[in-house]
């Protein structure tokens, strides 16, 4: 086995006792059928897909085409509480969740304003110290907020996911101060992973190359005009950022560097005789 080989292998995603080789995460709504649905998260190589009770209830057949590639996929569940404005609706619907996917995993969502979507964060913090003490192991959707990204770990939370911009927006990551903070001031070991807001594979990229663990995202793929190609290109992505910055990116400078040194003569330059 090769160096790189060895490398590539050590650089597993880590959460919680789960490692995964892709740091992709992507959703399962908004695609054109679920045919292209499956063929997009195939092409992304995601081992963690996300998916929301209110969309899909086995029990009530809704979405059984959906759901029975759901369960035959063999990627780790990530049900979710969208919709959800309370710390009681959304602890109700975890509870629902864990018993249908048959999953502890929850990425924690409680929406605190209708325009936007941002999180509510007082209710967010108070929802996850309830459901990790049930047991649950929470992934919570937050703002880039360092301070509330502190509170969610001090009630148990071992994973954060910030955005990078309001769901569905496309916007990129449009804090980075506050994105790079996060990273920097953070334990190394929590995992982050940007979730929402990622339009474009060169966002993607950007924001592995600062240090996040992993990109979350559904619209961008879902909505393309080709989700299967996009899919693809975003795990190209997500993979070439990850590699720059284990690679070590350059230092910016405000003054320029010749790439060639000029050391004493050209090489190619004969003394006479």
């Amino acid at each position: 086995m090769s160096v790189c080989e060895q490398t590539d292998k050590a650089d597993l995603l880590q959460l919680f006792t789960a490692k995964f080789n892709s740091r992709l995460l992507v959703g399962t709504a908004l695609y054109p059928s679920p045919a292209i649905m499956r063929a997009s998260i195939k092409a992304s190589g995601a081992q963690i897909i996300t998916l929301s009770l209110r969309r899909q209830n086995p029990q009530q057949q809704q979405g059984k085409v959906l759901w029975d590639y759901i369960r035959q996929s063999g990627c780790q569940l990530l049900p979710n509480t969208a919709g959800c404005k309370t710390p009681k609706e959304a602890i109700a619907l975890a509870e629902m969740s864990r018993e249908i996917f048959a999953t502890d995993w929850l990425k924690l969502e409680i929406i605190g304003d209708d325009y936007n979507l941002q999180p509510d964060p007082y209710g967010l913090v108070e929802a996850a110290r309830e459901l990790v003490q049930r047991g649950f192991k929470v992934l919570p959707y937050c703002t880039d907020d360092l301070v509330i990204c502190r509170r969610l770990l001090d009630v148990g939370c071992e994973v954060l996911m910030p955005w990078g911009a309001p769901i569905g927006t496309g916007q990129g990551l449009l804090n980075k101060y506050n994105l790079q903070t996060l990273r920097e001031r953070l334990p190394a070991k929590v995992p982050l992973i940007i979730d929402a807001g990622i339009g474009a594979p060169s966002q993607a990229m950007e924001a592995m190359e600062m240090g996040f663990d992993a990109i979350l995202l559904n619209t961008a793929i879902a909505k393309a005009q080709n989700p299967v190609l996009m899919a693809q290109a975003f795990k190209q992505a997500v993979e070439a950022g990850r590699n720059a910055r284990r690679a070590g990116l350059m230092v910016k400078r405000k003054n320029a560097s010749p790439s060639t040194p000029t050391l004493d003569m050209p090489f190619w330059h004969q003394q006479s005789s």
